[in-house]
């Protein structure tokens, strides 16, 4: 049994949820993430705050890949805006930045989903390891729908 979430695993998972909400808005409006649009600003912050948020919560075991996850989330925002606010990539800055921003999605989908099934319903999640065959297709579709979306973002922007 997993054990109950605290205050900051609130402010977490709250923030995780809008951030995932917000930012699937902005991949729909506007086809890729970013700062140029006020959804994708608000994506990005929620987006920092749960990676950082993520970082000081160990009450299941210790330094896990969702700690992994959330380095990683941040080392895409700091790349993703630096390369947007510079352009020191050129032609090349709104593809880097497109795979920055999309991967931070990803990043949050992973734990999310994986924090849902050992979790819920309550008294009986669907699943108790991480091994579970039905996490590891939940990843393999989460996977998939990103490699496919960020596929599109990538034709959309050689065509805009």
């Amino acid at each position: 049994m997993l054990p109950p979430i605290t205050f900051l695993g609130w402010i977490h998972t709250g923030c995780g949820i809008a951030a995932i909400l917000i930012g699937a808005y902005a991949l729909k409006k506007y086809k890729i993430i970013s700062f140029s649009e006020r959804a994708a600003k608000i994506y990005l912050l929620l987006t920092l705050i749960t990676a950082l948020t993520a970082l000081a919560i160990y009450n299941q075991g210790g330094f896990s890949i969702a700690h992994i996850l959330a380095i990683l989330t941040l080392l895409a925002l700091i790349a993703g805006t630096i390369v947007e606010k510079t352009y020191m990539l050129g032609s090349l800055s709104k593809y880097f930045f497109t795979l920055c921003y999309t991967s931070t999605l990803l990043f949050h989908m992973i734990p999310a989903i994986t924090d849902f099934l050992r979790r819920l319903p309550i008294g009986d999640p669907f699943i108790d390891s991480f091994e579970d065959p039905l996490l590891m297709n939940f990843h393999l579709s989460l996977l998939l729908v990103y490699l496919i979306g960020l596929s599109y973002q990538m034709y959309w922007l050689r065509h805009q």
